[in-house]
């Protein structure tokens, strides 16, 4: 599963999950741009690090043209970026709304009208957006994080569609990762963390790994005739 001569762009890419996505499309041969707001640490010369916010239009619009200046396409989008900030619904602020929504959301549409039409142009290419098992089934506390988990669920089916209306090979598909082993999730309460565990067939939770052999699977040809699906990295969490 080679992706030797591919472009791949991978927001959130400095750190967790997104950074160890970065290394596994570089891995298999893509170059991959990782876009975020600190620096990673990456080995593989084939990563290239950019500060990049997925809020600010120009920025991204000024990266966009960088690299297709360089390379003259963008082959795979893994739309990665977000962030949390829960709390009930009569305690959640109008700014930790928007701060959600802005990030998860409507980054994820500033970064896909952006790169989508070299995707077009060039007749090919692997939009991935990243859901989470809370956009399927919903959760207690996480209202903002929710509305875009489901909404990005939504956005993938649209683009599938119209992405392809006059038959152009570009491919939108999600991923709804279940509980993984992450930064975030190492400090938890051991009780939390064996709830989760037995809320999950598989009685364990996922390792990063896990989601980017997944993104794997969906930038590579191995998934040609897939798109608008929302695959469920979970453990069975979600049946």
């Amino acid at each position: 599963m080679r992706l030797d001569g591919k472009i791949a762009v991978v927001t959130g890419g400095a750190r967790g999950i997104g950074a160890v996505i970065c290394e596994k499309l570089a891995e298999k041969g893509a170059i991959v741009y990782s876009c975020d707001l600190g620096a990673g640490e990456f080995t593989n010369p084939n990563i290239k690090m950019v500060n990049l916010n997925v809020t600010d239009r120009e920025g991204i619009t000024k990266f966009v043209e960088d690299v297709k200046n360089q390379y003259g396409k963008i082959d795979i989008l893994v739309n990665n970026a977000g962030i949390t900030k829960d709390s009930l619904i009569q305690k959640m602020t109008e700014e930790a709304w928007d701060a959600v929504i802005d990030v998860n959301l409507k980054g994820v549409f500033n970064m896909t009208q952006a790169i989508v039409p070299l995707m077009l142009e060039n007749k090919s290419g692997s939009i991935i957006n990243m859901s989470s098992v809370v956009g399927v089934y919903g959760n207690i506390g996480q209202t903002n994080y929710v509305a875009t988990k489901s909404g990005v669920i939504g956005l993938t089916k649209a683009w599938a569609k119209e992405f392809a209306r006059k038959g152009e090979q570009v491919r939108t598909n999600a991923i709804a990762p279940g509980f993984i082993k992450t930064p975030m999730t190492k400090d938890l309460p051991e009780k939390v963390i064996n709830t989760m565990v037995e809320k999950t067939p598989l009685r364990k939770m996922g390792e990063p790994d896990d989601i980017a052999n997944a993104v794997l699977f969906l930038a590579s040809d191995l998934s040609k005739f897939i798109t608008g699906q929302t695959i469920g990295v979970d453990g069975g969490l979600v049946i």
